[in-house]
């Protein structure tokens, strides 16, 4: 991917200006099938804190003409580049579920050998996701269309009214398909812990992260860490809107 201003178009999705008086950024990275319209709420919410920019994998909306990318590395490699074309700034990255994935890749790159440009790294918060190494391998990826979609509802991110849309399943599907592919593969590989702090949020009734499998994330962090639980099952940030701005934005104000 070449560091130009039409990659940064299509990876970086901008919805509000940034503020004014600060160069502090969250980079915020979807779950498997979602896209950057999922943290558009997100970026309303913390318009006057930081500037937000979700990032939109390829093989969706806009990108749908794209194939999606079927590596948690590759992804990390890709977003690393276009990050390391942006204005030096201070980079908060959050993901949920693969998105927490994906973004702890990003933060090791930059750490490790500055990838990311001139960016301050300030924090990683992860978000419905077990810490590596730890893997729950549901094998989503081999089911056929109907058992994909009934994950799906059962983790129940995702309007009914569009998964029983066929047109709608079809055009979705080999982005799901993709990107679950992508987090079901991903191994990590041993490395030093992350310089920046950790923060980590997750739902209390999570079928796919127990509270203490977020706790393991504490391991992946020389510096401060913290983990917080909210009502609700993998999609609480839906369900806890309000509890979930505010605690990103003590977060974001934490890691200044």
């Amino acid at each position: 991917m070449t560091n130009t201003p039409i990659a940064r178009e299509l990876w970086l999705r901008s919805y509000r200006p940034a503020p004014e008086d600060g160069d502090l950024t969250l980079v915020c990275f979807p779950h498997a099938g979602g896209s950057a319209s999922y943290f558009r709420p997100l970026a309303d919410a913390l318009a006057g804190v930081a500037e937000v920019l979700p990032v939109q994998y390829p093989g969706r909306q806009d990108r749908r003409a794209e194939p999606p990318l079927t590596s948690v590395s590759r992804l990390a490699d890709e977003i690393v580049a276009v990050l390391g074309s942006l204005s030096p700034r201070r980079l908060v990255l959050f993901g949920h579920s693969m998105g927490a994935c994906v973004a702890f890749e990003v933060a090791r790159r930059i750490e490790r050998d500055s990838s990311g440009g001139s960016h301050d790294l300030r924090g990683l918060i992860a978000s419905g996701r077990t810490a590596p190494p730890t893997l729950r391998d549901t094998k989503v990826r081999f089911m056929d269309d109907h058992a994909v979609i009934a994950e799906m509802r059962r983790l129940n991110g995702t309007d009914d009214r569009l998964l029983l849309d066929d047109d709608v399943i079809q055009m979705i599907m080999p982005a799901i398909r993709g990107d679950y592919l992508a987090v079901e593969s991903y191994r990590y590989e041993p490395g030093p812990p992350l310089r920046c702090p950790v923060s980590v949020l997750v739902g209390d009734d999570d079928p796919q992260v127990t509270l203490a499998e977020a706790e393991e994330w504490r391991a992946h962090t020389q510096a401060d860490f913290r983990l917080r639980a909210f009502p609700g099952g993998h999609f609480y940030l839906a369900e806890q809107q309000d509890r979930v701005v505010r605690a990103l934005a003590e977060d974001l104000a934490r890691f200044r």
